[in-house]
């Protein structure tokens, strides 16, 4: 039996369930991320509130919406660090997300990591993706941690959620293999 609390009839400390995104997001100031594998780079626009990605191989497809241009994205497994948050043990915990990116500062910027001796493939550090502003004023920067391996915990998460990156190109769910 739930205990009730003040109103007699819901626990004080109720929260109605947020549904858990399996798409990692830039809504917060900070967000740090592990790239866990090379990404799939096609067009995606939008038609209904639905995605429509082409492969890149085949060329810009003509605009459904001739205002809103088909945008360059990447689209590639990674760690979010801060998933959730877990009420019992009062700890953030991660989880292997898909992160898609379009915006073309944050592309280029992987690409120079990529680029230099020192830093190499960014599966091999963590990012964390700085987002100030909004709407037509959001900016994005960059910072890579110093490279490491990743963790235990990680790896097995990685290993125990199968991620098929292709079925984004025909609307399936990624992450049912």
């Amino acid at each position: 039996m739930v205990d009730k609390k003040e109103n007699g009839f819901m626990p004080a400390d109720y929260e109605a369930p947020k549904p858990e995104s399996k798409y990692l997001k830039f809504t917060k100031d900070k967000t740090p991320f592990r790239i866990l594998d090379s990404p799939i780079v096609g067009w995606v626009q939008w038609e209904n509130k639905n995605p429509i990605r082409t492969i890149m191989e085949d060329g810009i497809p003509e605009a459904i919406d001739p205002t809103k241009p088909p945008k360059h994205f990447w689209a590639m497994p990674v760690w979010e660090y801060e998933a959730k948050f877990d009420k019992k043990t009062q700890k953030f915990v991660g989880a292997v997300k898909i992160l898609e990116i379009t915006q073309k500062s944050i592309q280029k910027w992987i690409l120079a990591q990529t680029a230099e001796e020192d830093w190499g493939s960014p599966t091999n550090y963590d990012i964390v993706v700085n987002k100030t502003g909004k709407d037509l004023e959001t900016r994005y920067s960059c910072v890579a941690k110093l490279p490491k391996k990743i963790s235990e915990e990680i790896a097995t998460a990685w290993i125990a959620t199968p991620v098929n990156l292709e079925a984004l190109f025909t609307g399936e769910d990624p992450f049912k293999v």
